[in-house]
């Protein structure tokens, strides 16, 4: 009813799907990305000891540039170990992360 409405009284038309708004990035892909970005940094520096506001950089699926906030990224988690999974803990230590 509401469509029809906007349609017909309106003279609204619906989105196309180039229009339509692009769904946000899930908490888990967003931190598969920080840790992607973390890797390459320490593929690069040879350490995990980022400065607080270090820019990473890492590729998305299709190609794309993605840029995060990895110094912020990586104090936090190293910050709040005792919280996180045994499973994050464990691929971040994998990468090179140095808890204390």
């Amino acid at each position: 009813m509401k469509q029809w409405m906007c349609e017909q009284v309106l003279g609204i038309e619906p989105a196309t799907e180039d229009e339509k708004a692009k769904p946000r990035p899930m908490q888990a892909d967003k931190w598969i990305a920080n840790l992607a970005s973390a890797r390459q940094f320490f593929e690069c520096e040879g350490h995990l000891t980022v400065p607080r506001k270090h820019v990473g950089t890492a590729l998305s699926e299709d190609g794309a540039k993605l840029q995060f906030r990895l110094g912020a990224w990586v104090n936090n988690q190293r910050s709040r170990a005792a919280a996180l999974s045994p499973e994050r803990a464990e691929q971040l230590s994998k990468v090179g992360m140095r808890w204390s």
